[in-house]
């Protein structure tokens, strides 16, 4: 209910009236004038109730009237009454009817109860209802009333005094209230004050209205009072503390901060008067030094006195909260003050109250930016809020160093601290008592540094600043500070600095990226920033960050509570977030560190850290405050919760990681997680530490670069605790989440973050040089994490990304290089996978962006790194291989990336990719990957780590070109497509299209690049693979060479088919000659194939027949080709050189080749032949002479000869020749091109060796096969070129057959070749030769006149085989056994038996003379007398032959010779053609019939007498095919067949016949017929001429004188013998032998005479000599000596012979007749 309702004004009436008549009851007896007064005052107040409608106003007007009455009842100064009377007043007052007049009567009459010390409260109690109730009471009496509050408040009476000063206190506030209202209700009226002058009488304020005045007066005396002046206005003033003067400055200029600040006035006041007054009441302070003054100092004052010095901090604190703005210069001193106050010489209780008033400041971040703008972004100012916040550090130092000193403050701790208010805080926190240094100790939140111990108390809450001294008003000792009291303010001062600092800073920050974001939404309007708002920021991190730095990092490492710590690290992490965000670097890396370095164990080695401290100390030495950034020296309490190993070089021991590392680590992954974006190069800090816990902790890395917990590899070195151990999976976690938040990083900070993991990764790969410790794989580990996470941009980090870890995979280090390419190819996987937007299809530079990373691993030397590429690959074509596109060349180009000096399992790993590929993505490749396909696959069969794949990848080249074949319409599209684009390009920049085998058709360049690897594998050093590919590659031209188009034929056959052969040739003829034991393993090696020579020799062979093969097979199309000639020419070149090969392989397979390439012609009609061919052109004959006409003198023929002169000479007409012709004429110079390869090819083979002896081995003997098959070769081509064949050929051919015959062979082969010795078979080349010139026989024989020039050649070739029989041929001068006594295991040369062919020759040549004895060369040429002249060696040698068969078949050849020859001779006798042939003849009979071989032992009579028939035949011949035409014959040949029957007539027997044998033995028949043959010519009656006479007489004389001497000869010796002693035994043996001989002898010599007797006897008389008689009778006598002759053999030879002497007795009478002529 209101006072002004009318139920109050009511009830206020009726109370009014109630106490007057109270009054006038009580005063009735003592005070009638009292009494009077209330009675009248009750009529009053009932007229002013009747008469007026607005009572209170009346009774306010009329208040002096109404009050009256109590006023004199307080005079009474009765308790009772004075107290009735004080209540009634009151009442009045709180319903506002008191006047001002009234008002000044009730304070008077208040003043003098209080001078009578009456009713002390109830007048404290008026008065303040009085002020409070309304504002009537003003100046004089508004004073008096003060005043007499203030007197109230110094009485002895402590109840009086306590509600006094509270009075005095509200009654202050009211007078302010007043003004403020007042100020209130004229604020709308703006009245221009006058300035103020500088009057020095300050009672009136001219300028103030009334309430503001008050005010004035009050605040001004209350300076006065303080000040220990006399007051101006509050005149009565008796006594005053400064104390409570202090308190009430405090309390207006805390209440009221407006007042100071709009009126000029009392802003003048606060310059002019509080504040010297405050600066002087601290001198004490500031010159007082502890322990400088004793305590018994008689001069109180300049002590330091607690109350006043606590109230003046208060009141400081007021003024800088308030008034900072008014008193910028005046704060400056009183922060130095503060600043110095903390000081340490300074009292405990000074530096707590200090330290307290610090903390105020430090929860108002504003005031702290607003000193900064003041005095720090000032020049020659003082650095004020730097200052404080290093006085904060150092003030920490120095507690922990102070207390350590011993000094007696700090003894002064027991919990008994002065007041109970000290006992109850210390207590509360847990502070060790007076002894209580127990165990309980380690429980307390507590710093702890270099064995000082200070505990740690909630001394206010977070973000106010509470304090518990500076609010001790009642204290007027200075208290005892407990211990930590003072440290744990300075803590949550700091805590506060930063949190206020920074969340403003922040709060600003984020609102001006609001508007930034609002002013891109709406770039229309135009908001202001504060300009420099920056600068100020800056300039605050600036200043404050050493000195919080200093004090941070100090009491982080002594702190040993968690949460202390958490919020030490709070701070830091958020100072260093702000710096970031400010762009301050070098702060923000100090903070950084100051984490990095607690979350690593103490003195840790790093060097990134090291290094930062120390540019930090040197950079930032803090002016006149000597702040250190303390190193980590907490050795001691702290919970160890793991042991591990440091990552360094060198092994060094264990370190221990403590639960406040692992707080600071958290920390740390919390600044990285949550601020990444402004670290910027500290990202290298982080990280670098990171690392080294992760290491210590033993987490590795796992799939994805994840961290996980794994044993140390190096041993059991790490050793967690279960606390920890349940931390790591979270700690993993963080650090994955860590990465994984990179993708919110803007691209520069990400840039950042992949630097810095770069630069930390090259340290661990430096680091991991040279040592095989297990490496620090978390950079890598976390580059592959990011890289994972942020592949929607993946492009920006790409590079350096690959490009680092491509580093990291050269390591060699190898859990190093495997994790490096594990991340490079996860990454490129995951690349590969990701969904980028456009897709990878689309984007065809990204695509190969990702893949070159995999290219570049193929530089890796490391075999493990390859590997892991090459594995990628495969899963890359598993899961990608449809969609890689133009990714192909580059994925062929690392599968095709192999050496040889890689291993076999990387090969089998690359290989398995490409025949994923060949088997699965041919179809989707682009066309223009398949020559890579062709090369990739070439270059694994070129590889030589592993056969197999190298075969493999021959069968997949087949497969490859089976895939062209087959797709060939849609290749050839997509290439002519490609080729065109590229040929355009290629124009637009003025280049010749640059590809292999341009400008061949680019499908048709396919099949090349495929044939050109082929190519190189079919020279592969393997053997295997070789084969293989020369295999596919024949087998590929063959299947598939139809698809060719005829100019890409040209380049098939000269760079491809001709160059293989030459590279064949050339590896064959340098192939080593070495034995290669074995094959690899246990594999045996056959010795055909036991040397590269040999192995190269199967490669030749298989080219060669490959090649011939084409030739045959696709002539016709290689025949429109133009340079065919050239290409045949060539191919002929290569058979040659492989036929005259020094291994028989090659060399008789490329006769093989030689024979099919033979077979290829068309076969030419007989009428077609080349010169009809070329009449039938109109071609004169003189052009065709050289190639039909025989003659030494005829060219080789080029192609370019004979076509060329062809068609220069027909000129224009002759354009080309119809097919027929022009093939005819062709085929001419194809097949003399090869008898020309024939003719060298044998003429090389078969020359012998030159020099050397013979014990020489010669370099090479061609094989009989080889020279068999090059004579087979002779009949088939001599078919196509028999009309151009000459004499000079055929004279080349018999060369060659004569030293194909001639050559030996080897013993070790001859089993396989000879026939055994005794059978009579020819060899196949025997027979080869001799079919060769059968077929030249049969081709002469039905041929032209002409060509039977060439019989005498024939039959001179065919002697000479005859000569083999008994000389067999020398091969250069080559040693040869004879076949039978070669031993077969001995490498010597074996002459084969040449008999049979000898023979076999003969036999030829005696049927060929039966044919041709007529020809008429046959007769020129002397034919007969060179087949004598022949024979003459095996008739002379006869037993002498190596086979008794030669000189058998020799005479029976001689005789059916001659009866063909002889004949001839005869009749052309008179052409003296036959001249020379009868000496050779008459030889040769003479060397037959007397050899001069004996026969062997071992004949038996049977044979001796087949011989001797042999012998009579051929004498035999003589009578009856020479002497009856004796008339043709030369004279001389005739004596010499005379003297030859004379001699066989007494031809001696052999020396070697038994006795029994001896009349076998002696050839009687021979002699016997020899003697008849002779003697019937000697003496037959048709003498014709006196010569023959002669050549009878001759040698009946010769024979008659031998007879004689025989005859003596054994006489005398029979007689010697008779006389003889007997002789010993082996002189007897001798003898017998002897004696046998002329028994043998003399027997022979008697059986002659005999016979002479007899042909005597027959003969005409007339027709004997007379000489011849004489020497008849001259034997008679020896004959008779004879007789005494001991052997009966002699006797009766004797008796014959003498028999026939009777008839001689008496000579006849012509005889006698004629004795005297």
């Amino acid at each position: 209910m209101s006072t002004s309702s009318p139920e109050a004004v009511k009830k206020l009436l009726e109370n009014m009236q109630t106490d007057l008549r109270s009054l006038s009851m009580e005063c009735k007896k003592k005070f009638p004038p009292v009494k009077e007064a209330a009675e009248s005052g009750i009529v009053k107040i009932k007229t002013i109730a009747a008469r007026n409608s607005d009572i209170l106003a009346t009774l306010k007007e009329n208040s002096s009237e109404v009050v009256q009455p109590f006023l004199m009842g307080c005079g009474t100064k009765e308790p009772k009454i004075t107290q009735l009377c004080l209540a009634a007043i009151q009442r009045l007052m709180s319903h506002e009817v008191v006047s001002e007049a009234a008002a000044g009567n009730i304070i008077n009459m208040l003043w003098q109860l209080m001078e009578n010390g009456l009713e002390e409260l109830k007048l404290l109690q008026t008065v303040l209802v009085l002020l409070t109730t309304n504002t009537v009471v003003h100046d004089q009496v508004l004073s008096k009333a003060i005043v007499l509050c203030f007197r109230l408040h110094f009485t002895k009476d402590n109840i009086t005094n306590n509600t006094a000063a509270a009075t005095v206190r509200q009654v202050v506030t009211v007078v302010f209230e007043r003004m403020v209202a007042e100020d209130e209700r004229f604020k709308d009226i703006v009245d221009q004050p006058p300035p103020v002058q500088g009057n020095t009488n300050r009672r009136s304020v001219s300028t103030l209205r009334p309430s503001a005045k008050d005010a004035y007066m009050l605040f001004q005396d209350l300076c006065q009072l303080v000040n220990a002046d006399a007051p101006y206005w509050l005149v009565g003033m008796t006594e005053m503390t400064r104390t409570f003067g202090l308190e009430l400055l405090e309390s207006v200029l805390n209440d009221f901060p407006r007042v100071f600040l709009q009126h000029q006035e009392f802003s003048f006041l606060l310059k002019e008067r509080v504040c010297p007054l405050v600066i002087k009441l601290f001198s004490p302070n500031i010159k007082f030094r502890q322990g400088n003054s004793s305590a018994a100092s008689p001069a109180p004052v300049e002590k330091p006195y607690f109350p006043i010095c606590m109230r003046l901090l208060r009141v400081v604190s007021v003024l800088i909260k308030h008034f900072y703005s008014l008193l910028v210069t005046e704060c400056e001193i009183f922060l130095s003050l503060l600043v110095k106050f903390l000081d340490g010489e300074k009292p405990q209780w000074l530096r707590a109250v200090a330290v307290e008033s610090v903390h105020r400041l430090c929860v108002q971040p504003h005031l702290l930016r607003s000193f900064c703008l003041s005095y720090d972004m000032k020049q020659h100012s003082t650095k004020v809020f730097r200052d404080i916040v290093n006085a904060l550090g150092s003030f920490i130092q120095s507690l922990f160093i102070v207390l350590n000193t011993g000094n007696p403050a700090a003894t002064n701790t027991s919990t008994g601290g002065s007041g109970a208010q000290g006992a109850a805080q210390g207590a509360a926190q847990g502070g060790p008592g007076a002894g209580g240094q127990g165990g309980s100790l380690t429980t307390q939140a507590a710093f702890e540094y270099r064995g000082t111990w200070i505990p740690l108390m909630t001394v206010s809450v977070q973000g106010s600043a509470k304090a518990t001294y500076l609010e001790m008003l009642d204290k007027v000792e200075p208290p005892s500070i407990p211990e930590g009291y003072a440290m744990s303010v300075a803590f949550s001062a700091l805590l506060d600095l930063v949190r206020g600092i920074t969340s403003m800073i922040e709060r600003a920050l984020a609102k001006e990226e609001e508007e930034a974001v609002h002013r891109e939404a709406n770039p229309d309007q135009n908001t202001q920033l504060e300009p420099g708002a920056h600068l100020v920021w800056e300039e605050m991190v600036s200043a404050c960050w050493c000195g919080l730095l200093a004090a941070l990092s100090l009491l982080l490492d002594a702190s040993t509570d968690e949460t202390a710590t958490e919020s030490i690290l709070k701070a830091e992490l958020t100072v260093a977030a702000l710096c970031g965000r400010l762009g301050l670097v070098t702060p923000r890396d100090a903070f950084i560190t100051a984490i990095c370095k607690a979350s690593l164990p103490p003195h840790y080695a790093l060097t990134v850290l090291s290094s930062n401290t120390a540019n930090l100390n040197k950079a930032y030495s803090i002016q006149g405050q000597s702040v250190q950034i303390i190193s980590s020296s907490s050795e001691s309490h702290q919970q160890v919760v793991a042991v591990g190993q440091p990552l360094s070089v060198q092994p060094q021991g264990t370190v221990v990681l403590t639960a406040k590392n692992i707080q600071c680590m958290r920390t740390l992954l919390n600044l990285a997680h949550c601020h990444g974006v402004v670290l910027g190069t500290s990202w290298q800090l982080v990280l670098a530490t990171l690392q080294h816990l992760v290491w210590i902790l033993g987490l590795k890395p796992g799939v994805g670069g994840a961290l996980k917990p794994g044993r140390a590899v190096e041993g059991p070195s790490t050793v967690l605790t279960t606390a920890v151990m349940t931390d790591l999976p979270v700690i993993s976690n963080i650090l994955s989440r860590l990465f994984e938040s990179s993708q919110y990083l803007d691209d520069v900070s990400l840039h950042h973050l992949i630097n810095a993991l770069c630069s930390l990764s090259l340290e661990a790969v430096e680091m991991a040089y040279g040592n095989n410790k297990e490496p620090s794989l978390f950079a890598v580990a976390k580059l592959l994490e990011t890289g994972l996470v942020n592949m929607n941009r993946i492009e920006i980090l790409w590079r350096p990304l690959t490009g680092h870890l491509l580093e990291v995979c050269q390591h060699p280090n190898a859990r190093m290089r495997e994790w490096g390419a594990e991340a490079v190819t996860s990454l490129i996987k995951a690349g590969l996978a990701y969904k980028h937007n456009p897709p990878l299809a689309q984007n065809q530079r990204l695509q190969l962006l990702l893949l070159n990373p995999l290219k570049e691993l193929s530089n890796v030397l490391h075999a493990d790194i390859r590997q892991k590429q090459l594995e990628s690959v495969l899963q890359i074509l598993q899961s990608q291989g449809d969609s890689l596109g133009p990714g192909w060349p580059l994925v062929l180009g690392v599968i095709g990336a192999i050496r040889n000096d890689q291993g076999e399992s990387l090969i089998r790993t690359a290989f398995q990719c490409l025949q994923l590929v060949v088997t699965d993505f041919l179809p989707t490749m682009p066309c223009a990957g398949l020559q890579i396909v062709v090369d990739v696959a070439g270059s694994f069969g070129l590889q030589n780590q592993e056969l197999n794949i190298s075969l493999t990848s021959i069968g997949l080249l087949w497969n490859i070109s089976d895939y062209f074949f087959q797709r060939g319409e849609a290749i050839t599209q997509e290439l002519e497509r490609e080729e065109a684009a590229l040929q355009k390009q290629a124009q637009e920049k003025g280049e010749p299209l640059n590809r292999p085998f341009h400008p061949a058709p680019p499908f048709d360049c396919l099949w090349l690049c495929l044939y050109a690897k082929l190519g190189q594998l079919c020279v592969d050093p393997r053997p295997a693979v070789r084969k293989s590919a020369g295999q596919t590659m024949f087998s590929t031209i063959a299947a598939h060479g139809t698809l060719l188009q005829q100019p890409t034929w040209h380049i098939v056959v000269w760079k491809v088919l001709f160059h293989l052969l030459d590279c064949v040739r050339k590896s064959s003829t340098t192939a080593d000659k070495e034995k290669i034991e074995s094959g690899g393993g246990n594999i045996l090696i056959h010795h055909s194939r036991d040397t590269a020579e040999k192995q190269w020799a199967e490669t030749w062979v298989l080219t060669l027949a490959g090649v011939a093969r084409i030739f045959n097979t696709r002539r016709y199309l290689l025949q429109q080709l133009g340079d065919y000639f050239k290409a045949w020419e060539v191919l002929l070149d290569h058979i040659q050189s492989a036929a005259l090969s020094k291994n028989s392989e090659v060399s008789l397979a490329a006769l093989k080749s030689f024979q099919e390439i033979l077979q290829i012609a068309t076969p030419v009609k007989d009428s077609a032949m080349p010169t009809d061919a070329l009449a039938a052109m109109g071609v004169p004959p003189v052009l065709i002479d050289p190639l039909s006409a025989p003659g030494p003198g005829r060219p080789l023929l080029r192609s370019d000869s004979m076509l060329e002169r062809l068609t220069s000479y027909n000129g224009a007409e002759l354009q080309a020749p119809p097919p027929g012709e022009e093939s005819a004429l062709e085929d001419a110079a194809l097949w003399w091109s090869a008898w020309n390869t024939w003719y060298r090819t044998g003429t090389d083979s078969t020359r012998p060796p030159s020099g050397g002896t013979g014990t020489d081995r010669p370099s090479f003997v061609p094989s009989q096969p080889f020279l068999t098959a090059l004579v087979q070769i002779f009949p088939a081509l001599y078919q196509h070129i028999k009309t151009g064949f000459s004499m000079e050929d055929l004279r080349k051919l018999g060369v060659i057959l004569h030293g194909a015959v001639s050559i030996p062979i080897s013993s070790d082969a001859s089993p396989f070749i000879l026939p055994s010795y005794t059978e009579a078979v020819l060899t196949s080349l025997q027979e080869a030769v001799l079919t060769a010139l059968d077929v030249l026989q049969k081709a002469i024989c039905v041929g032209p006149e002409n060509l039977q020039v060439m019989y005498p050649a024939i039959f001179e070739q065919l002697l000479l085989f005859v000569e083999f029989s008994c000389k067999p041929p020398q091969y250069g001068k080559m040693e040869t056994k004879h076949v039978a006594n070669a031993k077969y295991n001995q490498a010597e040369w074996v002459a084969l038996n040449y008999v049979p062919f000898a023979e076999r020759s003969l036999e030829v040549v005696v049927d060929l003379y039966h044919k041709t004895a007529c020809h008429k060369a046959v007769i020129n040429e002397k034919v007969l007398q060179n087949i004598i002249k022949t024979l003459r060696m095996p008739l002379g040698l006869k037993y002498g032959c190596p086979s008794e068969s030669t000189w058998k078949l020799a005479v029976s050849s001689l005789l059916k010779v001659l009866s063909t020859g002889l004949p001839v001779a005869r009749q052309h006798a008179s052409s003296r053609k036959f001249d020379t042939m009868w000496p050779e003849l008459a030889n040769a009979f003479k060397d037959f019939l007397f050899t001069k071989s004996t026969p062997p032992d071992n004949v038996s009579i049977q044979e001796f007498q087949k011989n001797e028939a042999i012998d009579v035949e051929v004498v035999q011949l003589i009578s009856t095919e020479i002497l009856p035409f004796a008339i043709f014959i030369p004279k001389d040949f005739v004596g010499q067949i005379m003297a030859m029957l004379n001699k066989g007539s007494i031809h001696s027997q052999s020396s070697s016949f038994t006795e029994a044998e001896v009349d076998v033995r002696m050839r009687e028949e021979f002699s016997k017929v020899c003697f008849e043959t002779l003697l019937q010519f000697s003496f037959s009656n048709k003498v014709s001429t006196p010569q023959e006479g002669y050549i009878s007489r001759m040698a009946l004389s010769v024979l008659l004188k031998r007879s004689q001497d025989v005859l003596r000869r054994y006489v005398d010796d029979e007689r010697l013998s008779g006389r003889c002693p007997l002789p010993s035994g082996q002189r007897m043996k001798l003898d017998c032998q002897l004696l046998r001989q002329q028994v043998t002898e003399i027997i022979f010599v008697l059986k002659a005479i005999s016979t002479l007797m007899d042909s005597l006897k027959k003969t005409q008389p007339e027709n004997v000599d007379g000489t011849t008689w004489a020497q008849v009778i001259a034997l008679y006598p020896t004959l008779v000596e004879c007789i005494t002759c001991s052997s009966s053999e002699v006797s009766s030879a004797l008796k014959e012979a003498m028999g026939p002497f009777k008839d001689f007795m008496q000579p006849p009478v012509s005889r006698v007749q004629n004795g005297e002529s």
